[in-house]
């Protein structure tokens, strides 16, 4: 099993740290693990980098996302390996030339590519535009899948897509909803790092697959009335960041292993200005009050453990989004997107 992706960039010399030979085989750390793209002969963790700030600046946020994929992968690395299976670097995509929907198109085939080649996938954004880019792929293979299935049961493609429409679950940890709708009046519709799951609502719509999403860490602040209607009309589960606490999590842990139950596939992604300002206050939004990291763990506890039917982890792609170094003071965002990172990939395989 190979990776031919000639598109995208690959750098392992960000791959760096501490050595302890003296420990041998239980002292070793990622980047003495970790593996190009092109070397990947087993099923494993694909890391991808979706370097863009595109989708922030047509947002009118602050840019310097586009920097995130390289800083967390160098946060990443000196983290200790606790994995059996391996973990391969994709590369990054680059939007360097203000074409976002081709970067878009370009992660999602990658992505694509990824899952048809048994890997979980984890992507570095950027904006949350990145979200568009991984649930493309997301979509993508799951079509592919189905018209396999219609071949070999000498079905159409309608008719299995009918039958068996795929329940994507998407679970998004967030101030905001990211619903907008793409600005009116131009020639084509432009997506923004505010727009990806009204994009995400759309695709499903042309399909005629559910839209399954679930938004935990709302600054009501800072989402509008008309985006807290739409979320109402597309039958979205949500929380604000003030319902998040020790005083309703046990209710609200049940509310979400109810949704995950409906679901056939997960897709976790993580804005990381979800959480305070103090606490990561390198992002491209800054929260005033957030959600504290001990609680979105514990959120995140059943996502991660969620298994199918095969007893495999539900979640195919996960994503982490507006983490902005340009802003980050010692490191420490890039310490959280890190370990954010590490505890996906330890869940998911």
């Amino acid at each position: 099993m190979t990776t031919d992706n000639p598109g995208a960039q690959i750098d392992m010399s960000v791959w760096q740290g501490r050595s302890d030979p003296e420990d041998g085989e239980k002292g070793l750390h990622w980047h003495q693990k970790i593996l190009p793209a092109d070397q990947a002969n087993e099923g494993g963790i694909m890391l991808l980098g979706f370097a863009c700030d595109e989708g922030v600046s047509r947002n009118k946020g602050r840019t310097g996302a586009y920097q995130a994929p390289v800083e967390i992968r160098k946060a990443l690395a000196n983290l200790a390996w606790h994995h059996s299976e391996p973990v391969y670097d994709g590369g990054n995509i680059c939007c360097n030339d203000g074409n976002l929907e081709l970067a878009q198109h370009r992660l999602g085939e990658d992505v694509c590519r990824a899952l048809r080649q048994r890997h979980k996938v984890i992507v570095f954004g950027g904006g949350h535009e990145v979200a568009w880019g991984s649930f493309q792929g997301i979509g993508n293979y799951l079509i592919q899948k189905q018209h396999v299935i219609s071949s070999e049961n000498n079905q159409l493609p309608s008719e299995t897509n009918t039958k068996s429409a795929p329940r994507i679950g998407i679970i998004n940890f967030d101030a905001h909803f990211d619903l907008r709708n793409p600005p009116t009046g131009q020639q084509s519709e432009q997506g923004s790092s505010g727009t990806p799951f009204h994009q995400v609502a759309r695709f499903c719509e042309l399909q005629s697959w559910p839209f399954k999403y679930a938004c935990l860490g709302l600054n009501r602040a800072g989402n509008t009335q008309a985006l807290y209607e739409k979320a109402d009309r597309l039958g979205v589960y949500y929380k604000d960041d003030t319902e998040l606490t020790y005083a309703n999590l046990a209710n609200t842990i049940d509310a979400l292993k109810t949704f995950i139950e409906g679901c056939d596939h997960l897709y976790l992604t993580i804005d990381i200005d979800v959480f305070p300002a103090a606490v990561a206050p390198g992002v491209s939004a800054p929260a005033a009050r957030g959600v504290s990291p001990d609680i979105i763990e514990q959120l995140l506890a059943p996502v991660l453990e969620a298994k199918n039917r095969h007893g495999a982890s539900k979640i195919l792609v996960a994503d982490l989004a507006e983490f902005n170094p340009r802003f980050d003071i010692d490191n420490q965002t890039a310490r959280l997107a890190a370990r954010l990172a590490w505890t996906i990939a330890r869940a998911i395989r």
